[in-house]
């Protein structure tokens, strides 16, 4: 995400949240490889009935270095609702079962509630 984007987070499915926990770290830029593992982040897993769980990991960059995460174990995610907030952007990583289709390519830019980044069959 750019400081230009807007920087609101929102469930991609409904389920349950069945972990939720806070990562302090460095703030490396977002796109730096180990930014996922090193940098300050939430991470927040939403496990729904049939297509099993999906991982949401918010990830603070060299500019942003505040992390809003709204979700919390055992509360209910509503797809589309909102789940966090990341002050002047970062990165979103999303983390899928295997038999999900994506739907976007490598470069795409998303919209949150309007872009349909991945489907599972039916």
């Amino acid at each position: 995400m750019s400081p230009l984007n807007v920087h609101v987070n929102y469930y991609p499915i409904s389920g349950t949240t069945s972990y939720y926990k806070y990562h302090p770290g460095k703030y490396l830029v977002a796109w730096h490889p180990k930014s996922s593992t090193e940098n300050e982040r939430s991470t927040v897993v939403v496990k729904h009935a049939a297509h099993g769980e999906v991982l949401l990991r918010q990830i603070a960059g060299a500019l942003a270095r505040r992390i809003c995460t709204y979700s919390r174990e055992g509360e209910p995610a509503v797809q589309g609702g909102q789940f966090g907030f990341i002050k002047f952007g970062s990165r979103v990583d999303l983390l899928l079962p295997r038999n999900a289709v994506v739907k976007v390519q490598l470069g795409d830019k998303v919209q949150g509630c309007v872009s349909v980044i991945a489907q599972f069959p039916l």
